[in-house]
């Protein structure tokens, strides 16, 4: 853990980096960050959602895949959409 934190510190990229993230502003490499989280999450709410909605007639797991692959298929061409309004503004 130390020696991350000692990576961290000595890297001025991975400081811009987390200072960007922290304040908020949106610069490329943030923007994919955002867009990758964006499809984490969605992925994990389109495993539920097909778990609750198909479980019982597919079997969980086939709903859970399922659901994993449709999630992020609105979620992230409207999260870049959003990233470049966000940007602009």
């Amino acid at each position: 853990m130390t020696d991350f934190i000692g990576y961290v510190s000595s890297n001025p990229g991975i400081q811009d980096f987390f200072a960007n993230l922290m304040t908020g502003e949106i610069t490329l490499i943030t923007g994919i960050f955002w867009l990758f989280f964006a499809a984490i999450v969605s992925m994990i709410a389109g495993a539920i959602g097909g778990i609750i909605l198909a479980g019982k007639d597919l079997g969980y797991e086939l709903a859970a895949i399922l659901g994993s692959l449709f999630g992020p298929a609105g979620v992230i061409p409207v999260a870049a959409i959003g990233l470049v309004v966000l940007k602009l503004v």
